[in-house]
């Protein structure tokens, strides 16, 4: 794999259903969409509203989706000002999780050190300690979200998306990253690894509206999960693992309009029509009222799915909200 454009051919070549698995979008039952026109100039497939295929993104089509800080500065300053699209170096990330980390274990510090002018880090070396009445399984379980998460830096940060530098595992510091290593410290067999690597993964959520942003966070995911696994034991997990790990990240990264809460573009007027007693019709048009209102519970687009996986249901995410308007 690359260290920062993971390659869709790679994944289709190593793991053939894998790549499937990661286009998946739960909710409409379908693949994710592109979500954006900076690909419509490619022409057939490419259009805002067109599905992201395994077929338009592969062969001849590699490297059509590729990481931000590749991309050109036209077309990086182009969805900044589309899609308010701005990276956050992962220094800035850093600090942030710290903050929840430091709140988390009464401490700071759990896991670097922060230099003076906060630009860098060094991981902690030492296993992680916990404070009384919390282990280390109730951190892994703890549940985190990234909102808008482009190529979800704040869960796992393989590289900088801002240089496009790699980070070794060893000085990651991503959410997903911190349960990992956790995991890492506190199993020894490649069973009690995988066992707790897939509760960490099912405790990490993320959503985003571009779809090709939202495949790339997929991929990251995919692939960190490779890179801790043959990092700690010396090879790759194998194929039913790493498509079981894909299945639970298809869930738990999805594409939503993160201000409505339902699939992108979804929402829209509707036609009533009404039949009079002399069979005269006649036809209104309904807005939306969660977008004329404001009102989030009120849309009448589609509300995005995410997996309950106490349960194992699928519970609308706009559920989860607990301060409903009245």
């Amino acid at each position: 794999m690359n260290k920062v454009d993971i390659l869709e051919n790679d994944i289709l070549q190593r793991y053939p259903d894998v790549l499937a698995e990661l286009l998946r979008d739960h909710t409409t039952g379908r693949n994710i969409f592109w979500a954006t026109n900076d690909y419509e100039e490619l022409g057939d497939g490419y259009n805002f509203v067109d599905e992201i295929t395994i077929e338009i993104i592969t062969g001849s089509n590699e490297g059509v989706i590729k990481p931000r800080v590749l991309k050109s500065k036209e077309n990086q300053k182009g969805r900044a000002q589309k899609m308010a699209e701005i990276f956050t170096p992962s220094w800035i990330c850093n600090a942030q999780i710290n903050l929840v980390d430091n709140d988390w274990f009464g401490r700071e510090g759990v896991f670097n050190a922060v230099s003076e002018d906060q630009c860098t880090w060094e991981a902690t070396t030492e296993p992680i300690i916990f404070p009384e009445g919390k282990t280390w399984k109730d951190y892994v379980r703890s549940t985190r979200l990234e909102i808008t998460c482009g190529e979800a830096p704040y869960i796992v940060s393989r590289y900088d998306t801002t240089t496009g530098n790699f980070i070794p595992i060893q000085q990651r510091i991503g959410m997903l990253d911190r349960k990992l290593r956790v995991v890492n410290e506190n199993t020894k067999t490649p069973e009690e690894w995988l066992e707790m690597a897939e509760v960490a993964y099912k405790n990490i959520y993320g959503y985003e509206w571009q779809g090709d942003s939202l495949l790339l966070a997929r991929e990251n995911l995919l692939v960190t999960f490779i890179e801790y696994y043959q990092n700690k034991f010396g090879q790759k997990p194998s194929a039913k693992f790493i498509q079981n790990i894909a299945y639970i990240i298809s869930w738990n990264l999805w594409q939503m309009d993160g201000l409505k809460f339902v699939v992108p573009k979804s929402c829209s007027d509707r036609e009533i029509v009404t039949e009079d007693i002399f069979g005269n019709k006649s036809i209104k048009i309904q807005p939306c009222m969660g977008c004329k209102k404001n009102d989030y519970f009120q849309h009448n687009g589609i509300y995005c799915k995410v997996m309950n996986w106490t349960i194992e249901e699928p519970i609308e995410f706009v559920s989860q909200l607990k301060n409903k308007k009245k």
